[in-house]
């Protein structure tokens, strides 16, 4: 088990911003008691809790359940508000499919061929993949087209992209090199490097959804375990990284807790509501 680092002296926070995968999440997709609890004494103590997950908003339902949340939730990397209570998109953005198109191309000018799936947008929006994608959660529910063009009937949220040999670090490197303005490039988990729009990361999501619960970003404390936590942790006050984290993320977090599967959350707010 990792010893957490050195922290800030500020022991209390409005808002309580937490990835889910890799973070808040277990590997088997659940959430221990511990975790609840902790969560659980927060709110007692006035904090809000506020999930920023890279999971589209229909993935995110079932979960937001189990946490007894009826609020806000930030989605698809900051590209949807989700308002639980009344299962409605509060705030969307879609990517361009003729630019997401156009940026999978230069990707495989430069790499070769690339498996790509789509997250569309709305509260019942599928997850399609094309032939030879591998779900990185298989958990997770996923239809399976004929062929790519199938991707674009509808509008979508992002583009998650896999390759065959390359590691995540490497296509992710790639991508932005090429990709430019046509899309944000993010990597957000173990076989996920993915394309969303321009300028749309979870610092966006997260301040859109603080404004509307009147809460500051000097008032935050955000977790998260991989890069796509980055602009995360630049917005709020405090940023904590789990033990299992990427180590981009480790070295502008101000405090590493210990891993997803040893309640590092629950460590971190135990010390601050005591």
């Amino acid at each position: 088990m990792a010893a957490p680092t050195a922290y800030a002296a500020r022991t209390t926070y409005a808002l309580v911003a937490t990835d889910l995968d890799g973070t808040l999440l277990r590997g088997d997709d659940t959430f221990s008691d511990r975790s609840l609890a902790a969560l659980a004494r927060s709110a007692r103590a006035g904090a809000r809790h506020l999930v920023v997950t890279g999971r589209p908003a229909p993935r995110v339902r079932p979960l937001l359940a189990e946490l007894g949340s009826t609020g806000l939730a930030v989605c698809g990397q900051g590209a949807q508000l989700y308002d639980a209570g009344r299962d409605r998109l509060l705030w969307s953005v879609t990517l361009d499919r003729e630019l997401a198109e156009t940026a999978i191309g230069k990707i495989e000018a430069e790499v070769g061929q690339v498996y790509a799936a789509v997250d569309q947008d709305g509260v019942h929006g599928l997850t399609l993949i094309e032939p030879g994608y591998l779900m990185p959660h298989p958990t997770l529910p996923a239809v399976r087209v004929g062929w790519r063009d199938e991707l674009w009937a509808e509008p979508i949220s992002k583009v998650l992209l896999r390759h065959p040999s390359l590691s995540d670090d490497e296509l992710a490197s790639v991508a932005r090199s090429v990709v430019g303005s046509l899309a944000t490039v993010t990597m957000s988990g173990p076989g996920t490097v993915e394309l969303q729009p321009c300028g749309v990361t979870k610092a966006t999501g997260l301040a859109l959804a603080a404004r509307r619960l009147g809460v500051r970003a000097e008032d935050t404390i955000a977790f998260g375990d991989m890069p796509n936590d980055i602009p995360m942790f630049d917005w709020a006050a405090h940023g904590v990284a789990m033990a299992n984290a990427h180590p981009e993320l480790k070295a502008v977090a101000d405090e590493v807790t210990t891993s997803n599967e040893d309640d590092g959350i629950a460590v971190v707010l135990e010390r601050l509501f005591p």
